[in-house]
Formats: structure tokens, C-alpha cells, sequence
């Protein structure tokens, strides 16, 4: 939310003499009225110069915002209610109704810039519509007026397309929080459109039927899982349990976060690159991503500089890489390159045992790996600590 206020500089200046794509869109909205009077016609309501006067954006901030609601605009313009919610936007009168109820539930003037800024539509929602809605956010669900404020940078949009009351309610019971409900509505917020009854709580008692011990992880981190329908999330578990992972294991959102991303053609030549890339058989491969399903999610590309300096540099056998999995998922730049580079010098020191092996390292912890290799040995291998720090930036550091 702050990141969003840093971009609404309050200032006021006199607005641009340009029509802005809301002026012209909304023009055509006036020449397709039913009206026939020859009387003189005032001068069209512009959004651009609204958001100046009301809001206290500045003259850029207020184009930038008029063409983004343009743009949805657009992308809406199949819907039926379109005409209407269109003439909602012809005049001050819905916008100025919107910000006065906005500022009735509490929000700041900075906080209903922010809001509109995230969501400039909202301006021509139906005041009869949202009004109950924010009311029961904060009298039936216990929303506070901070809380309120948070929901509609991320919510707004859902908020005046339906109901999202009964779902904001049911989330926050299943999520056990405020802040992992807004986590679930970052992730997707198409969730706040699917059915409760008929999609959602159907799609929960799925993964609970075949076992999944913590589905509320499983459905933070994988949020659009709950709004496909039921026959395709079935699917879904069959398939992330062919890859040889227990629904109960915790290793299953991995499964499942592979299976929802990729088609099966996509995840067969993955496993097909690792017997070819590596030289192993099918039970190795499958033995490998049963330990560690993310290395399917990750680039062919990406896999083979890893695996290119695995074996090459840090003279790790493939089939030992398969035992292994998890030195696939490490990063490159970030963990394995820099511990390399570490052992290499403590050991050209006599520092470290010669058969102490990158692949026992990696799986460390970074304050232990710190701690134990780099912190104390930072008095008899001047310039390691800070040639570590390098590496670890991706910076080339001097010779230690």
C-alpha cells in the first residue's frame, strides 16, 4: 500500500488542455445517447481533470490514470451493463458519490487516492451496490478501517462485481488471517468470482478426500487450483501423484504447482531431458523428482548451467545430481558458484579437508555456511568474508 501512495504525489496543478482517451471514450457515449435536444451541450465531464481537482493527483498522474481506465474500459466494452455504468462516468455526480462514500467508511483522502489509483473504474460503480457491500466488511466480517483500506487496492474490482462479503468471511475462517486472505487475493484475484458453494468449498473437500494434510498452504500457494472446476482439479491430484508423490507429503504442493503450470507433454520432455542430460534411467529421474518436483518447473536452459558446472566444476557424478535433487534447486549465482569459490580457497590453504565436496555444503544453511566456513576463518584468509559477499552479488571478486 505505501508503494502505491509513493506514486500519488499530492499536488495540485492545472490540468493538461488534451483530451484524454476517457474524454474522447466518453464523448461517443454522449453522441450514442437517445437525447435529440438542439440545445448547447456543456462541456464533456473529463475524468483527467476530475482526478486533479477531487483526488489531488498531479496533471501526469491523472493522465496515466485516465488511460489505464480507458484501457478496461475497452476490455469491457463486451459487457452488457457497459451502457450504464458508462453513463455513471458522463458527469462529477457517480464520482463524487463514490468518494463521498469511501470517505464515510473511514478512508483517508490519501487512502482513496491510492484506491483509485489501483482501480480507477471504481468511480463509476453503483454507489447501491458497494455501499452494503463495504458496510458488511466492516459490521459482519470485522474488517477495520485499515483493513478496508488494504482490501480494496487489491479487491476494489472484485468488490464491484459481486459480493465478495461471503467470501472474504469463509477466506479469513479457512486462512486463519487478514494479511493471508490478501496474500490468496494478490496471487488471484478471479477466486473472489468463483461460486463458494458449487466451486471453492467443493474443490477444499477434494483435496481433503484424497488426503492433502495442509490444504490451506497448498491453496496460498497455489490459489487458482480453488477456482477450477471440479472434474479439472481432480486431474490436477491425479496427475502431480503420478509424479510419485504422497498427497500427504509436503512435497505435494510442489507436485501440484508443476502439474497446474504444465501439460503433460511438457512435463514427459522434462523427464526425457534428465535421462538424456544425464545419462540416468526412468526409475532414477522419477526417484529424483518424487524428492524434489520443483526441478520440473525450472527452464532446460537453466537446468543445464547447473548441471554443466555441478559435474564439471564441482566433480559431482549425474546419478549422484539424481540422489540428490535438491543441488538442481539451488541457485546458481546465489549459492553454488559462491560456496565453490569459498572451498576452493580454504582449501588451497589447507583450511578445509581436500574430500570436503560442494554438494555437502550446499545443503547448508546460510547463517551456518557463514558462520562455519567464512566468519571463522575471516583473521588468517583476509578479503573471504567480503569476496564471499561478492560472489554471492554476482560480482567478480579480486583473488582472496
Amino acid at each position: 500500500m505505501l508503494r502505491v501512495r509513493n506514486r500519488l504525489l499530492p499536488l495540485l496543478g492545472a490540468a493538461s488542455p488534451l483530451p484524454s482517451p476517457i474524454h474522447i471514450h466518453l464523448r461517443v457515449c454522449r453522441l450514442l445517447s437517445t437525447s435529440t435536444s438542439t440545445a448547447t451541450v456543456p462541456a464533456p465531464f473529463s475524468l483527467e481533470n476530475y482526478l486533479v481537482a477531487a483526488c489531488g493527483f498531479a496533471p501526469a498522474q491523472a493522465r496515466l490514470v485516465s488511460k489505464k481506465a480507458f484501457n478496461e474500459l475497452s476490455r469491457e466494452s463486451k459487457r452488457s451493463s457497459e451502457e450504464h455504468s458508462c453513463r455513471r462516468l458522463i458527469s462529477a455526480s457517480n464520482p463524487d458519490a463514490i468518494l463521498a462514500l469511501l470517505s464515510g467508511a473511514g478512508l483517508s483522502r490519501a487512502d482513496i487516492a491510492a484506491v483509485v489509483f489501483a482501480d480507477p473504474l471504481i468511480l463509476r460503480a453503483s454507489v447501491s451496490k458497494i455501499a452494503p457491500r463495504l458496510v458488511a466488511l466492516r459490521d459482519r466480517v470485522g474488517l477495520s478501517t485499515p483493513q478496508i483500506a488494504r482490501f480494496l487496492l487489491v479487491g476494489s474490482r472484485a468488490l464491484r462485481r459481486c459480493d465478495v462479503v461471503p467470501k472474504v468471511e469463509f477466506f479469513l475462517s479457512f486462512l486463519g488471517s487478514f494479511d493471508r486472505v490478501l496474500a490468496v487475493a494478490k496471487a488471484n484475484l478471479g477466486i473472489f468470482n468463483a461460486n463458494l458453494e458449487k466451486v471453492i468449498k467443493p474443490n477444499i473437500d477434494l483435496f481433503r478426500q484424497r488426503g492433502v494434510r495442509n490444504v490451506p498452504k497448498i491453496c496460498l500457494h497455489r490459489p487458482r487450483t480453488l477456482s477450477f472446476n471440479l472434474e479439472r482439479v481432480k486431474e490436477f491430484l491425479l496427475r502431480a501423484e503420478e509424479l510419485g508423490v504422497p498427497a500427504a507429503s509436503p512435497l505435494f504442493m510442489q507436485a501440484v504447482g508443476v502439474v497446474t503450470s504444465f501439460p503433460p507433454e511438457k512435463v514427459a520432455a522434462k523427464l526425457d531431458f534428465f535421462k538424456r542430460t544425464l545419462g540416468c534411467s526412468e526409475s532414477e529421474v522419477s526417484n529424483a523428482v518424487s524428492k524434489m518436483p520443483q526441478i520440473l518447473a525450472l527452464s532446460e536452459a537453466t537446468l543445464l548451467r547447473k548441471i554443466e558446472f555441478l559435474v564439471n566444476e564441482g566433480a559431482i557424478e549425474p546419478q549422484y545430481i539424481m540422489q540428490r535433487p535438491i543441488l538442481l534447486a539451488f541457485s546458481l549465482e546465489k549459492r553454488l558458484v559462491p560456496r565453490y569459490r569459498v572451498i576452493k580457497v580454504l582449501q588451497g590453504k589447507g583450511l578445509l579437508n581436500s574430500n570436503m565436496s560442494l554438494s555437502s555444503l550446499a545443503s547448508l544453511a546460510e547463517e551456518t555456511f557463514k558462520s562455519k566456513f567464512v566468519d571463522c576463518h575471516k583473521d588468517c584468509v583476509p578479503g573471504l568474508a567480503d569476496a564471499y559477499a561478492a560472489a554471492c552479488a554476482s560480482i567478480v571478486p579480486s583473488t582472496v
